[in-house]
């Protein structure tokens, strides 16, 4: 097997250079980041492995601007961007999509939003939605689809808004174990032909070593980077690389570090 070891010869597409956060509780101070960095380089994608309660979606906050660091700096294309706000491409845990919206239009109003005329948005939405094979639903409003039919929509909008930087927060936390399957070989198959830079969080070791170049373990709150793994595994990636001996020893690896973390 050839490995694969991601971009790291690629210039960063985001850098978080010493982040600490803490909140006020009253008068208590609740520390949540302490000393985290860590790098996307162009076109790789990468994970953020931890507990619940670790500061992973913190993280995306302060990356997002919606707030900032107590300390340390963030850096999007080499520019310090730290607490502005609109320069990444963003999925939650649950789909944001507007429900007043049909499917169409809610992938139009992104490629508006990313400065594409209103007649060409509508074409390219239409042309989107069937490649994603969801041209049967284009006039449907988002509850009538399923969750795995509302989680592509999702992603697909946050990916026609032509951020450098897609962060993904748990895209498939909320579906059945068949769904979310479906759903990483479809995020597999379009990523691979797109090959944004991303920053991913998971509570889930296999599904981080499927998608992942390279992977940042992390502790208990007040999370610290307890390693960063680089994934082995050339790409394409296939779900066969599930049974590779290699996969179960690092998922093994990761767990040890988990365990250690607590």
């Amino acid at each position: 097997m050839n490995g694969y070891s991601g971009h790291s010869g690629l210039g960063s597409a985001l850098e978080l250079k010493g982040i600490t956060k803490a909140y006020r509780r009253g008068k208590d101070r609740i520390p949540v980041l302490n000393d985290i960095s860590l790098r996307v380089s162009a076109g790789e994608f990468v994970t953020l492995l931890g507990p619940s309660g670790s500061g992973k979606s913190t993280l995306f906050r302060l990356i997002g601007g919606v707030e900032r660091p107590d300390s340390g700096r963030i850096f999007i294309e080499g520019k310090d961007t730290t607490g502005q706000r609109g320069l990444i491409s963003y999925m939650p845990q649950q789909a944001a999509l507007f429900p007043w919206l049909s499917v169409a239009d809610n992938i139009s109003s992104a490629l508006m939003t990313a400065g594409t005329s209103k007649k060409e948005a509508k074409e390219q939405a239409a042309e989107w939605l069937e490649r994603i094979r969801l041209g049967g639903v284009a006039k449907e409003y988002p509850h009538v689809l399923s969750g795995g039919m509302q989680q592509r929509v999702s992603f697909l909008r946050a990916l026609l808004m032509r951020r450098d930087i897609m962060c993904l927060d748990e895209p498939f936390a909320a579906l059945d174990a068949l769904t979310r399957a479906d759903m990483q070989r479809w995020l597999l198959e379009l990523w691979e032909a797109d090959r944004r830079s991303v920053l991913f969080v998971t509570h889930s070791i296999e599904e981080a070593l499927l998608l992942s170049d390279r992977i940042y373990v992390l502790s208990p709150a007040p999370a610290t980077v307890l390693s960063e793994i680089v994934v082995p595994f050339e790409r394409p990636r296939r779900a066969s690389v599930w049974t590779d001996p290699s996969f179960v020893e690092l998922k093994l690896e990761v767990l040890r570090l988990l365990e250690q973390g607590k």
